[in-house]
């Protein structure tokens, strides 16, 4: 009455089914940028090693450790710092980068060659690796077999990362996740406002001061045939 069955043919009932879109990067570069995204908010730049997008959260002052790190007790124990061979990098409001020079300038710093780099919008920072909770492995930096591994979160990386030239970087003071970076960051509008947040021109005019020492230092330490063809 109802006639034949129909054999079911591969048309009507793949065996394979349909791929699927992949559900994000995997592996360690995976986890670091999912704990930027994720867990601090952080926007990242898309390939490897990973980067962060530096003027939309903070800026970026680029200093040798040496001065970096006489110009700490100018920060707040929130406000990130990062290692980067023999580079600290200081976290700084959004738009310091532009105000600058002309900060440097209104310290008496602008004739002088300072080792001082200010990264703004479109700028780009390597990523450091995300701080490890004691107990835990490290989730090891998508980069060569030489690089530095992540200091424990609040504990300073070891000596050899504070002053080597190579290995990724790290966090001297990490992030904390759940907080709002921006009211940890010095900022010029700090001056004199009688908030929390860490006085920029403080932070500069110490840094500048530590750059200038470090290299009358180096200067002095160099043969006097290489100072004087410096002259």
């Amino acid at each position: 009455m109802f006639g034949a069955p129909q054999p079911v043919t591969a048309s009507s009932t793949p065996l394979v089914p349909l791929p699927r879109r992949p559900l994000g990067p995997s592996g360690a570069s995976g986890q670091v940028r999912r704990w930027y995204e994720n867990e601090l908010g952080w926007p990242t730049v898309p390939g490897d090693p990973l980067r962060l997008p530096v003027g939309m959260r903070y800026d970026v002052l680029d200093v040798p450790a040496e001065a970096g790190h006489a110009a700490l007790r100018r920060l707040t124990s929130g406000s990130p710092v990062a290692l980067h061979g023999g580079r600290m990098l200081l976290l700084v409001a959004a738009g310091s980068a532009e105000e600058l020079p002309g900060l440097l300038e209104w310290l008496d710093w602008g004739a002088l060659s300072l080792d001082l780099v200010a990264i703004g919008a479109g700028g780009l920072m390597e990523a450091p690796s995300p701080p490890v909770p004691h107990g835990e492995r490290a989730v090891p930096p998508a980069r060569g077999p030489h690089t530095a591994a992540p200091c424990e979160a609040g504990a300073p990386p070891a000596p050899r990362e504070r002053v080597g030239s190579q290995g990724a970087a790290v966090w001297l003071r990490p992030p904390e996740p759940g907080c709002e970076v921006e009211a940890s960051l010095p900022t010029l509008s700090a001056l004199g406002g009688g908030g929390d947040a860490p006085d920029l021109v403080r932070l500069v005019n110490t840094v500048a001061t530590q750059c200038h020492r470090v290299r009358l230092r180096r200067a002095c330490a160099q043969p006097p045939a290489v100072r004087a063809q410096g002259r």
